[in-house]
């Protein structure tokens, strides 16, 4: 499960620089910065888990292999932009974005895509981390889907900027919201499908995977939960999911591992399996418990 995490920064870096705010928006965010003052995650710490979390992209690619066709009623629209007014309302709703727009990208839906870069951008632009945003290069890589090693490589090492700079100001809980409104739409978007094909082994197994990410994203939303109210209630409110996910079991089987040669080149094979036991009636409970969350986070 090691896996880049352009999650949230699929196409989120195509937005440009960031503009001057307001005196009212300024207001905002100081309010928020007080509201949300806490203690300081490692960048290590969030970069570790951050290697674990398969990609909302990732995931686009394995909805779209397995035959499913592009549907936009399960993203959340952009016109929705106006409501999200407070930090923490924007930095999950950046992330939702991003996996939206992931998606789109993934599906060439280039005119939905468009809407979701401006969103994106305005919400980038109110977190004040615009300028880590480079439109021209990002966006030339994303209309070729040849060219996607190299977007998840650049959005990642973007990530990592964003992320450092947050901590330098002492705003890291920013970064768990953006992974966390990433995870949420991801692990939507999957349930949704899932829902509509049950004889999908795969995707159902995709979901229960999750059952591990969904562990890390509660560490890092306890280390603010006891410091500001609205990460109390999302803390709350995954936990309600985690107790779902309890129910899946995920069993690691070690067998040594052999070698073989492979195109005349000697490799190392992994003969150890992993097992995910996750009934129908999972999904739909992962479900119906991600969509409440959501709908509080996008409304």
């Amino acid at each position: 499960m090691k896996k880049l995490f352009p999650a949230l920064f699929t196409i989120i870096l195509m937005a440009c620089g960031s503009e001057k705010k307001s005196d009212e928006q300024a207001f905002m965010e100081e309010l928020d910065s007080a509201q949300n003052t806490g203690p300081t995650i490692s960048e290590a710490v969030i970069g570790d888990i951050l290697q674990q979390i398969p990609s909302p992209l990732e995931i686009a690619v394995l909805l779209k292999e397995s035959g499913k066709k592009y549907n936009a009623s399960l993203l959340n629209s952009p016109d929705n932009l106006p409501k999200y007014n407070s930090n923490y309302k924007k930095a999950l709703n950046l992330g939702i974005y991003g996996a939206d727009l992931g998606y789109t990208n993934i599906y060439e839906q280039n005119q939905d895509g468009i809407k979701y870069i401006s969103s994106i951008k305005s919400l980038a632009d109110g977190l004040n981390i615009g300028q880590f945003f480079d439109i021209e290069t990002i966006g030339r890589l994303a209309t070729n889907s040849k060219n996607l090693d190299s977007l998840l490589l650049i959005t990642t090492q973007n990530f990592n900027s964003i992320n450092h700079y947050l901590q330098t100001q002492g705003r890291a809980n920013l970064s768990v919201l953006l992974l966390t409104g990433g995870w949420i739409e991801a692990v939507h978007i999957m349930c949704s499908v899932a829902a509509q094909d049950p004889n999908n082994k795969v995707l159902q197994e995709k979901i229960g995977e999750q059952k591990v990410i969904l562990e890390n994203i509660m560490l890092l939303l306890s280390f603010y939960k006891d410091k500001d109210q609205n990460m109390a209630t999302l803390y709350d409110d995954m936990q309600e999911l985690k107790k779902i996910f309890d129910r899946v079991n995920i069993t690691y089987t070690y067998k040594e591992s052999t070698f073989e040669v492979v195109n005349g080149v000697m490799v190392i094979k992994d003969n150890s399996t992993t097992t995910i036991d996750i009934t129908p009636q999972d999904v739909v409970d992962i479900r119906n418990s991600t969509v409440n969350i959501r709908n509080k986070i996008i409304s």
